[in-house]
């Protein structure tokens, strides 16, 4: 094995193992790795045979990614082939991620709790007050990550490329701690 393919090997066990802490599953996690690893684009079929997963798990990880947009597909004209190249942007990433993690947690929890919040301002007894009471200091919190995602998303807490300067200045520190 070439020291590119070891690479490539422990980026996606790497992102397999990390994937699910950002809410992707490692087949997904698994699939962007290997594609990010590659350059050009690739079919289900190419993905398949280079992971060693099943075509149907690679099709629903293709899926899945184009979802978070942390991919790309692309059909080929003429044919029923569909090429899947991965976001390289890291802000775009990112921002994808947050996005879809936004959408599919933070949004159903503040339209919940407030619902039921104001279910149980109706109900004077204690139990009622207690679960209120923890219900909202939860509202409050998933309120304030939820303007900062929103603010995050909206490029007016980061302006545009604000996260590519960090990166950049992390960079130097990083390779200043080295030297």
């Amino acid at each position: 094995m070439s020291d590119l393919d070891d690479v490539r090997e422990k980026l996606v066990q790497l992102w397999g193992r990390l994937g699910p802490f950002w809410g992707i599953s490692p087949a997904s996690a698994r699939v962007y790795a290997w594609l990010l690893g590659r350059e050009g684009s690739a079919d289900g079929d190419t993905i398949a045979e280079g992971l060693g997963m099943s075509r149907g798990a690679v099709s629903m990880a293709c899926r899945d990614l184009v979802d978070w947009g942390l991919a790309h597909s692309e059909r080929v004209p003429g044919s029923r082939r569909t090429l899947y190249s991965p976001e390289t942007d890291i802000e775009r990433a990112i921002r994808g991620i947050v996005q879809t993690r936004k959408r599919r947690e933070w949004d159903p929890i503040l339209a919940n709790v407030s619902e039921w919040n104001a279910t149980l301002r109706k109900d004077r007894s204690k139990e009622a007050r207690v679960l209120r009471e923890r219900l909202e200091g939860i509202e409050s919190i998933v309120t304030v990550v939820d303007s900062l995602a929103n603010s995050f998303l909206g490029d007016r807490a980061i302006p545009r490329l604000g996260l590519k300067a960090l990166v950049a200045s992390a960079k130097k520190g990083r390779s200043a701690s080295k030297g």
